[in-house]
């Protein structure tokens, strides 16, 4: 076979070629190898617990971790947010009762400083996206398997950033305490503004600011749809970019989580079974971004993501650890519900 015959061979003759033929001469096996159309599945260890920045990473490492130094405390936060039920419940049997409508105000006011804080947060960790992204789809390194390769404190980051996101996701929707709050907080407001009442903390969280935040929380998972709309963003500021280059970016993230999760050898070099939930968790929300941004999606016949087989890794776990991440693909998701998702992909999700 020559080199023009090297150039267009198939998926198909390489795996025909590689499995069928008893012999082969070993000029003819590389040159087969090394033919650039073949779509081979990126197959090399991401260290999630060891990666540590070079030289040409070190600049947009430290800036993320300034943000990902603060996202541990936000979740403790969150986990820790109890709410006033108790008070708001108590000065809404009570309206005649000044004390108690004032005991509800001094209980939400530092709660929905808090929620502000949330709030800002995510801006903080949209921002620090698009500059891993921008890093991660630069003209550095020739393809998305290269850049995940040789950048891997990179690729850690937005695996943190990812497993940051659906945790506080997760709490979140447990905690219906949080909308509760913040709707309280602004009939009070209105009302304190019709009868002319000064109120203390209207300059934390202004009319404006007020609506912002009003809208985050009323999503059921804010912290995601921040970074799927952040992604999306990326892509349409960065029109001289291909969208290839952020959507093979998060295909090709997946497909490393999937593989090291399935095999035994990567999997093995975990310390850990928290980098396993972890690898998990980050699988699921490059699925969820790459979603949300590749216009057909993550789950046509066309995605660059092996939805079968990402769905089989987390059905091969115990349900009660997967349940949310099976949750997530099933409710956060853009295409799932399209037509051309596939018989097979939907009834392993049901």
């Amino acid at each position: 076979m020559g080199n023009t015959g090297a150039q267009q061979c198939t998926r198909k003759f390489y795996t025909y070629f590689l499995h069928k033929c008893s012999y082969v001469v070993m000029g003819n096996l590389l040159k087969v190898l090394t033919c650039t159309d073949l779509e081979q599945e990126p197959n090399f260890f991401l260290d999630f617990e060891n990666a540590q920045p070079t030289e040409a990473e070190r600049e947009t490492w430290k800036e993320v971790d300034v943000v990902l130094k603060d996202a541990l405390g936000i979740l403790d936060e969150l986990q820790a947010y109890k709410g006033a039920g108790q008070e708001i419940r108590e000065a809404i049997q009570n309206p005649s009762d000044e004390a108690l409508q004032d005991q509800a105000w001094a209980a939400v006011v530092p709660l929905v400083g808090k929620l502000k804080t949330f709030y800002e947060f995510s801006q903080r960790l949209e921002a620090a996206l698009h500059s891993l992204l921008r890093a991660l789809t630069s003209e550095t390194y020739n393809d998305p398997t290269q850049h995940l390769e040789r950048e891997q404190a990179l690729a850690k980051q937005f695996a943190e950033i990812l497993h940051f996101t659906l945790r506080f996701d997760e709490l979140k929707m447990t905690n219906p305490a949080i909308q509760n709050d913040f709707s309280y907080y602004r009939r009070t407001l209105s009302r304190m503004r019709i009868n002319n009442v000064p109120a203390e903390g209207e300059n934390e969280v202004n009319n404006e600011l007020a609506n912002r935040i009003s809208l985050f929380y009323a999503d059921a998972t804010p912290m995601l749809k921040s970074l799927s709309d952040g992604t999306t963003k990326f892509v349409s500021e960065n029109k001289n970019l291909p969208i290839e280059n952020t959507t093979d970016v998060l295909s090709t993230m997946a497909t490393v989580c999937k593989v090291m999760l399935e095999t035994p050898e990567y999997r093995s070099r975990f310390s850990s079974e928290e980098t396993f939930s972890f690898c998990l968790r980050v699988m699921v929300g490059v699925i969820i971004l790459y979603d949300y941004v590749h216009p057909v999606g993550a789950f046509a016949k066309s995605s660059k993501i092996d939805m079968k087989g990402c769905i089989k890794v987390l059905r091969d776990q115990p349900p009660n650890s997967v349940e949310g991440l099976l949750n997530a693909l099933r409710y956060t998701t853009k295409h799932l519900n399209d037509e051309s998702t596939t018989k097979t992909i939907k009834s392993m999700l049901q």
